[in-house]
């Protein structure tokens, strides 16, 4: 029986959608390595029950730390995104958790330098509070460790493997890839990205609708080794929403948009080699989308009659979708952390 409802919340479900093509669904994926990260930072004295801890968020980060806090009896202090809504201002406030928000603002890019630069304030000031450091510490990679052994259990250390997910911070995926590897396989990682992150090199090309939030960066993240992965996928707004829409309509998997992103990715990859079993990452929820993503599900274009353009430098980069073959190659310049 779980202790904490955090327990709960972290442990994903393996849904298989179709042969080979597995959908790992997590509630808030980010509360894996908050949790984990919390537990690690007590029982190594890196910090105590009472104390503070702070970061930056978009979003499901915000709420993964703020339960770990109420988990260990800790203060939770967020520096959040313009894209916290309501509801998980209100969840964080009744969790203990106090958050300032940025103000509105239409460059994400922007918001996210500004929360960064807060931070620091907030340390300056307060130097006893502990900075989680999301996108730059590697304790966030400890809480996959168990999602890694769950996946070679129900799927067979002997599977060829893809996994496909969200980039962002680079935990997910480079955990999962990382433990999956340990004990030998063929395990690939295929990174997914939005245009306009700066982490694979495509800050040069705008999407008008949104950089996707949780799966794209303006600035470099230390946590994000460019070496692990060995395609990435670059996947526009719209074309986004038509894998976050197919997936409910098709298989009842209400997820957000970086999951469209990664189902449109996972089943491109699936069929162009089915003797691999491709599992691609749902961070989240749909319930943040319904507005700005299945409320618009008539505009969204069949998913069969959308494919990857293919390219052998960022230089081609072009809206909506591309994919590379990056075969372990280092960061681009601007991206090294």
């Amino acid at each position: 029986m779980d202790q904490h409802i955090a327990e709960a919340i972290g442990r994903p479900d393996l849904i298989r959608l179709d042969d080979r093509l597995v959908c790992l669904r997590f509630e808030t994926m980010k509360v894996v390595s908050a949790l984990a990260a919390v537990e690690h930072l007590l029982a190594t004295g890196t910090v105590r029950r009472g104390d503070t801890l702070l970061d930056s968020s978009s979003g499901i980060y915000a709420y993964a730390l703020a339960l770990a806090c109420h988990r260990h009896d800790m203060r939770c202090h967020i520096v959040g995104s313009t894209t916290v809504d309501h509801t998980l201002r209100t969840q964080l406030a009744l969790l203990g958790a106090t958050l300032e928000q940025m103000e509105p603002c239409a460059d994400l890019k922007l918001d996210q330098k500004r929360r960064v630069a807060r931070i620091q304030e907030i340390l300056a000031e307060h130097p006893d509070y502990h900075w989680m450091r999301q996108y730059h510490d590697d304790i966030h990679y400890l809480g996959y460790r168990a999602v890694a052994d769950r996946l070679r259990e129900e799927l067979g250390a002997s599977e060829l493997l893809t996994v496909v997910g969200g980039v962002g911070s680079g935990v997910s995926t480079g955990a999962l890839a990382r433990h999956l590897r340990e004990p030998g396989g063929d395990v690939r990682l295929v990174g997914v990205q939005p245009f306009g992150s700066i982490t694979f090199g495509s800050e040069h090309v705008a999407d008008p609708e949104i950089i996707i939030a949780g799966i794209g960066s303006s600035i470099p993240f230390g946590n994000v080794h460019h070496r692990q992965y060995d395609v990435v996928h670059w996947v526009s707004f719209d074309a986004a929403l038509t894998g976050s829409v197919d997936l409910l309509r098709r298989h009842a998997v209400f997820a957000g948009l970086s999951t469209g992103a990664g189902h449109l990715t996972a089943r491109w990859e699936h069929a162009q080699d089915p003797r691999r079993t491709v599992v691609f990452i749902a961070a989240d929820t749909g319930h943040r989308y319904v507005d700005s993503v299945f409320a618009r599900y008539q505009g969204a274009a069949p998913i069969e009659d959308l494919a990857p353009r293919a390219i052998t430098s960022r230089d081609e980069l072009g809206l909506p979708w591309c994919r590379m073959s990056w075969d372990g190659a280092e960061a681009p310049t601007a991206a090294v952390a």
